[in-house]
């Protein structure tokens, strides 16, 4: 399992975010799906079927996160099963992944009803003996959430007829579909529905490609002062930020550590713009002296630059030369 999957599958198995999720998917932020009344289930599914030589085949699929969801609205109780596809990539066949989660979970169902009718022998005619499924039997339905945790837009399917190539329109009415539930950051308009922390997370990941927009969303959004150490990790993670975490914080100002990596980045391209110069004049053959003139600067601040870029050489790699300076910096 990647680090990716990894960090997403323990991130969003925690019953509050994963309510928040379902929330802003299913019921518009609306808080009906509670975290209280959620419950694990296991994510393996197993399904056996009749291959051709008539012996028993057994398909297993693990789900990332997998719930029991009990939900009470509009004066009436349900129950539904849930479960969250994380993709930090593009799946280019995700409705049939998806749809063949979704089969072995009604499957098992049915599997499970009929193994209780053969146990207590209650079937009153033969039909539902051979289905091991009565007409009062019912299915739990099955909710399947896809979370793209990616930066790009989403440019694969959404439903099962976007795989398919040319169709006669007279047999499109005969032909199943199966759409997915995709919550992908790009698309999102409104976030303030969200109540846990994925909203910085999917912020993030709907603004990472342009630093602006990441500055100004930083800077707007006071949550962002205040958000809790596993988020800004997911953040790290699958926006490719580097915001720095102290191992002692438990909650990191996002703002503020934004603004230090920046300068820190200022920093680092003013120091290698130094060094750059003071290698195109040494390979002019000029001394400490000469170059501290010519650039206005102290003779001490050019000496361990110029020493340093002298042991690179011919190459003088710009940034192998700066990780030598940090070094002999953190040595002395």
């Amino acid at each position: 399992m990647s680090a990716k999957d990894s960090m997403a599958k323990e991130y969003f198995a925690d019953n509050a975010r994963f309510a928040d999720l379902c929330n802003n998917v299913l019921y518009g932020g609306r808080e009906v799906i509670l975290p209280e009344n959620l419950k694990e289930r296991d994510t393996t599914e197993v399904l056996t079927a009749l291959g051709l030589d008539k012996k028993t085949i057994a398909m297993q699929k693990m789900r990332d996160i997998f719930k029991n969801a009990s939900i009470k609205y509009t004066g009436k109780s349900y129950v539904v099963l849930i479960g969250v596809e994380n993709q930090s990539d593009i799946h280019y066949a995700i409705p049939v992944k998806n749809m063949f989660y979704d089969v072995m979970a009604y499957g098992n169902q049915v599997k499970e009803t009929a193994k209780k009718h053969r146990k207590e022998k209650d079937t009153a005619t033969s039909d539902e003996f051979l289905s091991g499924f009565t007409k009062e039997d019912k299915l739990i339905p099955v909710i399947t959430i896809t979370v793209y945790l990616g930066t790009k837009e989403w440019d694969g399917p959404r439903r099962l007829s976007d795989m398919f190539g040319e169709v006669d329109e007279e047999l499109l009415p005969f032909i199943p579909d199966y759409r997915i539930n995709l919550l992908a950051p790009r698309e999102i308009t409104d976030f303030t529905r969200f109540r846990t922390s994925i909203r910085q997370l999917f912020e993030v990941l709907k603004n990472a490609y342009d630093k602006e927009k990441m500055q100004e969303v930083l800077q707007n959004d006071e949550k962002f002062s205040k958000v809790d150490r596993e988020t800004v990790e997911a953040i790290n993670l699958f926006a490719g930020t580097d915001i720095d975490i102290d191992e002692k914080e438990e909650v990191i100002d996002m703002c503020k550590a934004w603004e230090e990596q920046k300068n820190e980045g200022r920093e680092l391209g003013e120091r290698q713009k130094i060094i750059s110069q003071i290698v195109k004049k040494l390979q002019k053959d000029k001394s400490v002296a000469e170059i501290a003139d010519d650039l206005e600067e102290k003779e001490e601040v050019i000496a361990p630059i110029y020493e340093a870029a002298l042991s690179m050489k011919p190459d003088y790699d710009v940034e192998k030369i700066y990780e030598l300076l940090e070094k002999n910096k953190k040595l002395a």
